[in-house]
């Protein structure tokens, strides 16, 4: 797959067929070494309000649910290419940021596959998965992130001091409000913020709506 097609995920990536039961994936093509942007939001993506996905047809509702991720103010995001065939792993090798990236959290192998933990995707229900060494978690809950960050925060952490060691095809699309800021964490100059800035939380409005 060329870069064109795959701008928002790394370049050295492509989709390919695993099995009936699971899909398709993402695997990586070339080496991608620790600290690489894997995936970053661009303006080709697509942003629905929960009022428009409701308003769907169940069959359109249910696709674009199934592909979509929801953002910290709670828009349903839909990837316009291959990142939306990224698939879930409890120790996934790539972790969301507040910079509206993903970042390689440790090497990534030629055909290797590129996972997230779709516990910090704000889920609007469980997702049931299967069991994996080494983890206890057999389903990712809606609001995973709130249990999880400390983890993911430390492996984004330590993920961004290699940020400047290694070629970043992706840097150039980082949005200019966060540019400065991702500069001086991969320095060291300052630290990094935590996942949990990117938490839909239902409740403030659950609460503005009554």
């Amino acid at each position: 797959m060329n870069d064109v097609l795959t701008a928002m995920m790394h370049p050295h990536t492509e989709l390919r067929f695993i099995n009936e039961l699971i899909g398709y994936g993402v695997f990586a093509t070339k080496f991608i070494p620790k600290g690489t942007i894997t995936w970053i939001l661009d303006d080709l993506d697509q942003k629905f309000d929960e009022s428009y996905v409701a308003s769907l047809n169940p069959l359109s509702r249910e696709w674009l649910v199934k592909y979509c991720y929801r953002d910290n103010e709670g828009k349903y995001i839909l990837c316009w290419d291959i990142a939306r065939y990224v698939n879930h792993s409890f120790n996934s090798n790539c972790i969301a940021t507040p910079y509206k990236f993903e970042v390689a959290v440790r090497d990534i192998y030629p055909d290797e596959e590129l996972t997230d933990d779709y516990g910090y995707f704000n889920l609007d229900k469980p997702f049931y998965c299967f069991p994996e060494p080494g983890s206890s978690r057999t389903k990712v809950m809606p609001d995973d992130i709130l249990h999880y960050y400390p983890e993911w925060d430390r492996k984004a952490a330590d993920a961004m001091q290699y940020f400047n060691q290694v070629h970043q095809p992706l840097e150039h699309l980082i949005e200019r409000r966060f540019i400065d800021k991702v500069r001086a964490i991969a320095l060291g100059k300052e630290k990094m913020d935590s996942i949990l800035l990117c938490y839909y939380d239902r409740t403030v409005e659950m609460k503005a709506a009554s």
